[in-house]
């Protein structure tokens, strides 16, 4: 089972009430939705800290292009 929240856009106010920091840092551990282009262009939240945010992405066939590699404006 999946306990981590689905794709969702929070309201303004919920987001103005926290730092960018722990924004991110919720949204990796789960504790807010993530955003739902993250959902569609497989990536998720890796690594969170003052200053830097990683994102870790898992390309698979649906972002190939014609020629069988990773379409550009996927990267």
């Amino acid at each position: 089972m999946n306990s981590r929240p689905p794709a969702g856009v929070l309201p303004p106010d919920r987001v103005l009430s926290m730092s960018g920091l722990e924004f991110f840092e919720k949204m990796r551990d789960g504790a807010l939705p993530h955003a739902p282009i993250m959902e569609l262009l497989a990536f998720s939240v890796e690594t969170v800290a003052i200053g830097r945010i990683t994102f870790i992405a898992h390309p698979d066939a649906r972002f190939y292009n014609p020629i069988g590699t990773i379409h550009g404006g996927w990267a």
